[in-house]
């Protein structure tokens, strides 16, 4: 029997608000049936949406401002503190602060996207919240995505220059598999030292945002097409659901049980 890969967690990032930057976590504690904690709470709805916080359904990510089409939010620089809600930013010239727990605060935000990038909006920039049991993800299943950094790497030799793996906005980043590897797993199950149980459950398909540099903004490589070329696809990772909750630490080790 063949033996079962192991993988080492090398890094585990949030993005609080769609299409702003990431957050390093030394650790992340997942629930049971959940998503992964602090991510995704927040879009910027760019014109109407559609969005029903009521009754929320998982509309195409066209609808709020994201790095597919607006590589200049790769400027910003953003940190999110969940005990007051705020949001600091700084980028195109000035810092501030928004309590987007608060009208008052996502205002703040708002007028300050209606600075930074007008030729962007399709009409007025709208802070939105996600209820719970709901997150702005890019796919309607995905709730935890993981990137095997082998499959970046051969990335990089597709390209043939660097490829920065936070271009994949993954929440999971590990090592100890062969390229592409994870793309045939989908249906096994990790299991992480701590009770923590992810299934695997597809594989994700990359869009253009991967084409921006996520330290500059620019538009400076071609992933998708490339990956087409050379694999016939465009899948770069896997999303994962949480069938039993616990807490992952960096640094740790996960082994496929199922």
């Amino acid at each position: 029997m063949a033996q079962r890969p192991t993988l080492h967690l090398s890094a585990l990032y949030r993005y609080p608000v769609k299409g702003f930057s990431p957050e390093a976590l030394d650790a992340a504690s997942l629930e049971t049936s959940g998503y992964f904690p602090g991510d995704r709470l927040y879009a910027i709805e760019n014109g109407p949406s559609g969005f029903n916080a009521v009754a929320p359904r998982h509309l195409p990510k066209i609808k709020y401002l994201m790095l597919m089409r607006d590589e200049a939010l790769a400027q910003l620089r953003t940190r999110y503190d969940d005990a007051t809600a705020t949001l600091h930013v700084e980028g195109g010239g000035e810092r501030l602060c928004a309590d987007l727990s608060t009208v008052q605060g996502r205002a703040v935000l708002e007028d300050f996207l209606r600075r930074f990038m007008p030729g962007a909006l399709r009409g007025e920039p709208k802070v939105l919240t996600a209820p719970e049991q709901y997150r702005f993800t890019d796919s309607r299943t995905g709730f935890v995505s993981i990137i095997n950094l082998a499959s970046v790497g051969a990335v990089e030799a597709m390209v043939g220059r660097p490829v920065d793996p936070l271009r994949f906005r993954g929440n999971l980043f590990v090592t100890g598999l062969e390229p592409w590897a994870e793309l045939g797993m989908v249906g096994a199950v990790l299991e992480g030292p701590d009770g923590l149980r992810l299934r695997l459950t597809k594989r994700t398909e990359r869009c253009a945002a991967t084409n921006v540099d996520p330290a500059t903004g620019e538009r400076n490589v071609e992933i998708p097409w490339s990956l087409d070329r050379h694999l016939g696809h465009r899948d770069c990772g896997v999303y994962a659901d949480v069938v039993a909750g616990g807490t992952l630490r960096v640094g740790d080790t996960l082994t496929v049980t199922g």
